[in-house]
């Protein structure tokens, strides 16, 4: 082995401790896969958290976490462009970019997203909205399945990856709605605020009345229709990487569910999973490894 090759295993090795650390269950789903498909997803894993523990360190300034943000993009180009790089979770990510056709353009799409969340305000338009999505949540379905093998000469495939992202974000952005305006953050379309005559005071405050019902009946059944459209992506994807996805598919969808069972109210304790509905979805889907699994009626939209 040469020395190139020993500090990219070193590299590889590193990810891995660090997903390992982080208590994910995403890192748990990876257990799946092939060791090298779970090798490079952890350094997908790794690339993506440490950016955005760049954008969330309230330990620094916004100003210093974006100069802190530019030299995290300058390093990966260094890399990317074949440049010795000290930081072990680049040279691992830019391995696996190199193998997966992952392009520099697709990598830099997530330190802009966690860029735009420093000098965010507010989203005017679904489609702003839409742009932000892709940015955080597209990229990274285009990343997963190209590690999984996924066959992109297919023209729908791209496409159906950034829906895939944006169902799961738009599930994320409607959980998370509490929150998020307390942290000064609203991830809603300021028209669409507007149209159903709520304001920010309204969601920091946890206000569930029928106006904000009706909000979230819109949100939820958008959300869903990006679910319907990455469906397809269960009979694109490569049988090793189907029973992840069809995994993530559950843990999603039934978030979702959870929130339309609670009748909206997102506000008075979090929206999750129960341990015995992880531990399903992780044994049905995961570590059953089958490349014959569908996602179950029960979490599917109504159509």
């Amino acid at each position: 082995m040469s020395d190139r090759d020993k500090d990219i295993d070193a590299a590889y090795r590193y990810c891995v401790k660090l997903a390992r650390g982080s208590g994910s269950n995403f890192f748990f789903a990876f257990y799946s896969l092939p060791k090298q498909m779970f090798r490079e997803m952890c350094a997908l894993y790794a690339y993506m958290r440490i950016t955005d523990d760049m954008g969330d360190d309230v330990s620094v300034s916004p100003t210093e976490r974006t100069e802190n943000l530019t030299v995290w993009r300058e390093k990966l180009r260094a890399s990317h462009q074949g440049q010795t790089v000290s930081n072990p979770v680049l040279v691992a990510m830019v391995d696996v970019a190199h193998k997966r056709d992952i392009t520099l353009d697709v990598l830099e799409e997530v330190i802009n997203g966690v860029e735009s969340d420093l000098t965010h305000v507010q989203f005017q338009t679904f489609d702003e909205l839409n742009s932000y999505c892709y940015q955080v949540a597209g990229v990274v379905g285009i990343c997963c399945l190209k590690v999984w093998g996924c066959d992109f000469s297919k023209s729908e495939i791209q496409q159906q990856a950034i829906d895939c992202g944006t169902a799961f974000q738009l599930t994320n952005i409607l959980r998370d709605l509490g929150e998020d305006a307390q942290r000064g953050r609203l991830y809603i379309p300021n028209e669409e605020m507007k149209r159903f005559k709520l304001t920010k005071d309204d969601f920091s405050n946890g206000v569930v009345n029928e106006s904000f019902r009706e909000f979230m009946r819109f949100q939820v059944e958008r959300a869903w229709s990006y679910y319907r459209k990455a469906i397809p992506l269960l009979d694109n994807v490569s049988p090793t990487g189907k029973p992840i996805l069809s995994g993530f598919f559950q843990a999603y969808s039934s978030l979702m569910r959870e929130i339309e069972q609670r009748d909206y109210d997102v506000f008075s304790s979090r929206v999750r999973l129960s341990k015995l509905k992880k531990a399903n979805i992780v044994f049905n889907s995961v570590l059953r490894n089958s490349p014959t699994v569908k996602i179950p009626e029960n979490v599917l939209p109504d159509t």
